[in-house]
């Protein structure tokens, strides 16, 4: 089979998607009705707000925070939607199984809140595999990933009790380890010294900054964690390089980690220093990472991270379940058990990395249309280009002149 006819989504992606959704409808009717009692659903209304950033960060932010490549914007945002319209109709199902009353899943504002944030675990995956893989892999990745995320947070959650308030472990870790399993049996050989459209423009860079607790505990300690992490990002990035100019990779990623690694800890009472610590930590280990770690992990373990998500969710993602650990050893909350809470880190490490090589395994068969090495991070291998954007990604005076400003800066 031909390159051009393996990519081509004509039949595939549409029988995949009404297919899905067809499967979905039927099990939502089947199982699923409104919360039962006032119909105004008044108990859940203070929530909405909280829904509408939630919302905002999976559509939005997600989207966003990866246009970085310079010619896959298209298939960055377009993707990201993708994945989150059938996931969050996937995840009300699959974490409604697990809280069904007379076999049936009562949905309600709280419930959409929980399906979203499922669906920002295959987000993080989709990072780690971002430019090489086709719209069709990702809806089955889709599938696959929040059934098996369902089922590692019903055990951190309700079977080990443990604390994940802010989900360092059950999404950020989970999410980057399943992704970078995923890559790793992916991998591709062809693109081991990198690709020429593997890179970012001034404006895709820029678009990429566009991207960015119900209780006060957890707003204040999310807060001064990302204030840290984001000071300590930009002191270590500029010192890390020559001439002591920033890196916008580390400030569109690192500056994020502090919010990662607090998440296990953002309800306790850790005290607004104790949170600032481990958000600066986090902005040091994600710039490190992103510096010195991504070289290696390409090489050696032959994991290609397009956007280095092990970096900005993996790694704050540990030090996150780490400091819940430290935080019961000492005591802090009394309710919750250190023994619980490596239980759970290691856990949803350990079924991350088999889900995600059992879902590697399942998006390597070829009919799936992933594109050839000469045309990953390139977005019109699936998507229609403007005829101007075409026209300039083809001229040999845009080149010259982006040769010249990139020679010069």
């Amino acid at each position: 089979m031909n390159a051009a006819s393996s990519t081509n989504m004509r039949i595939k992606l549409p029988a995949a998607a009404v297919f899905l959704e067809i499967v979905t409808v039927v099990l939502f009717g089947v199982f699923v009705r409104y919360v039962p009692g006032d119909p105004s659903r008044a108990a859940d209304q203070h929530l909405y707000p909280f829904f509408q950033d939630v919302h905002v960060m999976i559509f939005i932010g997600f989207g966003f925070l990866m246009t970085f490549l310079k010619k896959y914007g298209f298939s960055s945002v377009g993707i990201n939607m993708l994945i989150a319209a059938l996931g969050l109709q996937w995840g009300a199902l699959m974490q409604g199984f697990w809280h069904m009353r007379a076999n049936t899943i009562h949905l309600g504002i709280k419930s959409i809140i929980n399906a979203d944030f499922s669906t920002a675990t295959v987000l993080i995956s989709f990072g780690a595999l971002l430019g090489k893989t086709s719209p069709l892999q990702m809806l089955i990745m889709t599938i696959l990933e929040i059934t098996i995320f369902s089922c590692n947070e019903h055990l951190v959650v309700n079977v080990f009790g443990a604390a994940d308030m802010g989900a360092s472990m059950t999404i950020h870790a989970f999410g980057a380890y399943f992704g970078l399993a995923a890559s790793r049996l992916l991998y591709r050989p062809g693109l081991k010294n990198g690709h020429e459209n593997e890179g970012s423009s001034y404006y895709s860079d820029m678009f990429a900054m566009i991207a960015p607790g119900s209780q006060q505990t957890a707003i204040i300690n999310t807060y001064f964690a990302l204030a840290a992490c984001t000071l300590t990002t930009f002191a270590l990035s500029s010192l890390l390089e020559k001439r002591g100019k920033l890196d916008m990779v580390h400030i569109q990623n690192a500056t994020l980690a502090g919010g990662v690694a607090v998440g296990s800890c953002a309800d306790l009472e850790i005290q607004p220093y104790g949170a600032m610590l481990i958000g600066s930590i986090a902005g040091i280990v994600s710039v490190l990472g992103f510096k010195y770690l991504t070289p290696i992990v390409a090489s050696f373990l032959r994991i290609q991270d397009t956007c280095g998500v092990h970096n900005l969710h993996g790694l704050p993602g540990i030090l996150g379940g780490i400091a819940s650990i430290i935080v019961a050893a000492v005591q802090v909350n009394t309710q919750i058990s250190a023994g619980m809470q490596a239980a759970a880190l290691g856990c949803s490490i350990g079924i991350a990395l088999v889900g995600g090589a059992f879902t590697g395994l399942i998006l390597s068969l070829p009919f799936l249309g992933q594109p050839p090495d000469q045309n990953c991070y390139d977005d019109s291998v699936y998507w229609e280009i403007p005829v101007e954007e075409e026209a300039q990604r083809n001229s040999p005076d845009l080149k010259e002149d982006h040769n010249k400003f990139s020679l010069d800066a």
